[in-house]
């Protein structure tokens, strides 16, 4: 009996159900037919840790902040026992609201490279708050800069030495009668309130002459947000910059080119330290670039960095000043005879994210994305299809560039399910643990279930006893979606981010933000 119980208590829990994803929010909705500015594309989303804050770049190179509303409404006000007795309504939802915006990075000219620097935010990363002002790190390719967002209280002078019934001559004011002065007024400059002030005609000629003297008085009524540039991070990088990563220690940062890490301090914008070099001594050497890097979220001596071959380096700084040799090396060696000129290019990963707990590193290349234990290097834990229907168009897709194309991946906060982009304006949504067979496709517009392609739930495919490594092919399609459309390679969805706490996606389709929730 004792055994029967032992079985019963050790029996995994199942997957969690599906998400049921909402319409909640757009920002810079288009018209229809309305021309989409270049300059106004995002190009870059992040939450903060919070999840109060989201922060928005673009290759104009500005950056918008916004603000959660919802928590701000229901959260503040009342004793602790009101709030407890508020009666939260169970489908409420992060809801946010534009804040600020400011502009980041100009257009730059390095004259010793002939070479024009762009604007563009290539990744925004926020840092911790003090003192209830916001701090973020924006970069573009060659600069990154530290930025603090705060209230400032707007001063006006309320009260002047001057009547506008007398008529001004000459440059001073004609003859007044003395008048006491508002008491409270000259207190707050310091002055005893009970002085009576008809003594300041003794100290003026009778005629001609101020005869009642009232001292300016700043009032303080308006508050502005004013975002200000704390430090500038220039001239450490030969090649562009593709990620920027704070530190769990919230003191020092890393920032990565194709063949460089380097570590700030956040306080020392003229000196870094170069912790990762790849660029062999004859460049005709180079085979792989760094694609990506990211700190792990709560070691401060470790951080990952991924590469054009496919492959992902763990990395303890803690070894050697530069880090030459990998801790861990995470790669899935491709089955024989199955190369073709197309295996480096899409085998090359163009983002990596942590899982909260950092236990996980999500990874995505141009066709999959792939959850890795880091415990585990021998293989991925599971593996996502995402742009497998288009393997018969890969040289369509060389001819016109889009198999170059940078999609970003998110994990939610819980670690259950992992997001990342698609062509058409498309998200995909994954369950990532390993029973679940949840595999959502969702259209960035009001109606995301519009084109949501329809998948029959099959099991887990395990490719070894040994090794939990999953695969699940997650709705393949002939490039077509269910209505008949082909896909358009015209319209990307590159960058989204999910909420830390709450089942929340926030992604950029061209000039627009469209926000979710489950």
């Amino acid at each position: 009996m004792a055994g029967a119980d032992a079985d019963v208590t050790a029996a995994p829990a199942g997957p969690p159900p599906p998400l049921d994803w909402k319409f909640s929010q757009v920002f810079g909705e288009r018209t229809a037919g309305e021309e989409v500015q270049e300059v106004d594309i995002i190009s870059a989303i992040e939450f903060d840790k919070s999840g109060d804050h989201l922060a928005t770049g673009d290759r104009g190179g500005r950056v918008v902040l916004f603000e959660r509303t919802d928590t701000k409404e229901h959260g503040h006000g009342g004793s602790r026992k009101d709030l407890e007795k508020t009666d939260y309504q169970s489908n409420r939802h992060p809801e946010f609201r534009y804040k600020t915006e400011f502009q980041s990075h100009e257009p730059e000219f390095d004259y010793l490279k002939s070479l024009e620097i762009e604007e563009k935010i290539n990744k925004i990363r926020w840092c911790q708050t003090a003192n209830g002002a916001l701090f973020l790190l924006s970069t573009n390719d060659k600069t990154i800069k530290f930025w603090k967002v705060q209230e400032k209280k707007v001063k006006k002078v309320a009260e002047m030495n001057m009547d506008s019934l007398k008529a001004v001559g000459n440059g001073s004011i004609a003859n007044s009668s003395v008048s006491l002065i508002n008491k409270s007024s000259h207190a707050t400059n310091g002055e005893c309130p009970d002085k009576p002030y008809t003594s300041l005609n003794k100290d003026f000629p009778s005629s001609g002459a101020i005869q009642s003297l009232h001292l300016p008085v700043v009032t303080c009524n308006e508050t502005s947000l004013v975002a200000r540039c704390r430090r500038v991070y220039a001239h450490a990088h030969d090649y562009h910059i593709n990620s920027i990563s704070n530190n769990s220690d919230g003191e020092t940062f890393i920032s990565a080119d194709d063949l460089r890490i380097n570590l700030w301090n956040l306080e020392i914008s003229n000196q870094s330290f170069n912790i990762v070099d790849v660029k062999p001594t004859n460049m005709e050497d180079l085979t792989e670039v760094i694609t990506s890097a990211e700190f792990h979220p709560t070691h401060c001596n470790t951080l990952a960095y991924s590469s054009s071959k496919g492959s992902i380096r763990l990395i303890d700084l803690r070894q050697s000043a530069l880090c030459d040799r990998n801790s861990k090396l995470f790669e899935e060696h491709e089955s024989p005879g199955s190369r073709s000129f197309f295996t480096e290019i899409i085998a090359s990963i163009s983002d990596i994210k942590f899982g909260r707990d950092g236990r996980y590193l999500l990874s995505r290349d141009y066709m999959t994305l792939k959850l890795w234990d880091i415990n585990m290097d021998s293989g991925p834990v599971s593996t996502f299809q995402v742009h497998e229907h288009l393997r018969p168009k890969l040289c369509d897709l060389y001819e016109n560039d889009s198999i170059f194309d940078k999609f970003e991946c998110c994990l939610s906060g819980d670690g259950q399910r992992v997001a990342t982009g698609s062509y058409s304006n498309l998200f995909r949504v994954f369950g990532s643990v390993p029973t679940s067979t949840e595999a959502t496709t969702l259209e960035a517009s009001k109606n995301p279930m519009r084109r949501q392609v329809q998948t029959p739930s099959r099991p887990a495919r395990y490719l070894s006893s040994s090794i939990s490594r999953v695969v699940r092919r997650g709705g393949e399609s002939t490039g077509n979606d269910t209505n008949g459309n082909s896909f358009d390679f015209t319209t990307k969805l590159l960058h989204l981010a999910w909420h830390p706490t709450e089942n929340s996606i926030a992604c950029a389709a061209a000039n627009s933000l469209y926000m979710y929730y489950a």
